[in-house]
């Protein structure tokens, strides 16, 4: 039987998990207490490592992704919804909380943020956090995709405009956090729906600590959900 991997992107310097999907799955792993360990892919080897042991994503989205994971039976999962699913089938113990609907409206409130922010966050994930191989990578397949340097690309679309644009999705995943009575989504329970949240929250915190306080000074709960979940943001990669 071999031991739990999860694969995650390295940063510079001292690796630690930085990206918000692989903190869903990390988060998920910290919280039920499990034994694993961290093999880094940089983005140029993803492909090459995932690709014989795991079919590609379908269209349009890319083809090998992070994270992934590879059980005890040598089993490879790739993208965090189906490793939660698998992690609370071997493990339900303590529960993520899979079936909450709330979960579902989490998601997409999420995508709301992001989306108006992206010319804030994403020209500095490469600057910030990546090591050069993954920097040249990130450059070369994000500015294919907005069609322009990454630089440029946050000078024109990155700045007070796109936070304006971006204060109602954040106010309304507030709400969302609010619901029950917090500081967890589901209240006074831990669940998959608050490391959605909090991998996002860090996320942003990584590449800049300014970021993180803009979103929390929007709605405190956003910042109160954070500190609940501290003790499994801990173990970031070692």
């Amino acid at each position: 039987m071999s031991q739990l991997t999860l694969f995650d992107l390295p940063t510079k310097g001292r690796c630690s998990c930085w990206s918000l999907n692989p903190w869903k799955t990390r988060l998920a792993l910290n919280f039920k207490g499990l034994d694993y360990k961290t093999e880094w892919v940089e983005y140029p080897d993803i492909k090459a490592r995932l690709s014989p042991h795991v079919p590609a994503n379908p269209p349009p989205d890319t083809d090998w992704t992070i994270p992934a994971m590879m059980f005890s039976d040598g089993t490879y999962i790739m993208d965090s919804k189906p490793i939660a699913e698998r992690l609370e089938k071997d493990y339900p113990t303590p529960s993520l909380h899979l079936d909450s609907p709330i979960i579902q409206e989490i998601y997409p409130a999420i995508v709301a943020i992001a989306k108006p922010l992206r010319a804030v966050w994403l020209p500095r994930v490469p600057v910030n956090l990546l090591p050069e191989r993954s920097s040249d990578y990130f450059h070369r397949t994000r500015e294919e995709a907005v069609g322009k340097p990454l630089a440029q690309y946050m000078k024109e679309k990155g700045g007070e405009e796109a936070w304006v644009e971006a204060l109602p999705a954040i106010k309304s995943l507030g709400e969302l956090v609010k619901k029950n009575g917090g500081p967890y989504v589901l209240g006074k329970t831990p669940s998959y729906a608050d490391f959605i949240v909090v991998g996002f929250l860090h996320f942003f915190k990584v590449i800049e600590e300014d970021m993180y306080q803009r979103l929390v000074k929007a709605d405190p709960a956003l910042g109160e959900l954070y500190d609940a979940c501290k003790p499994w943001l801990e173990r970031d990669g070692h």
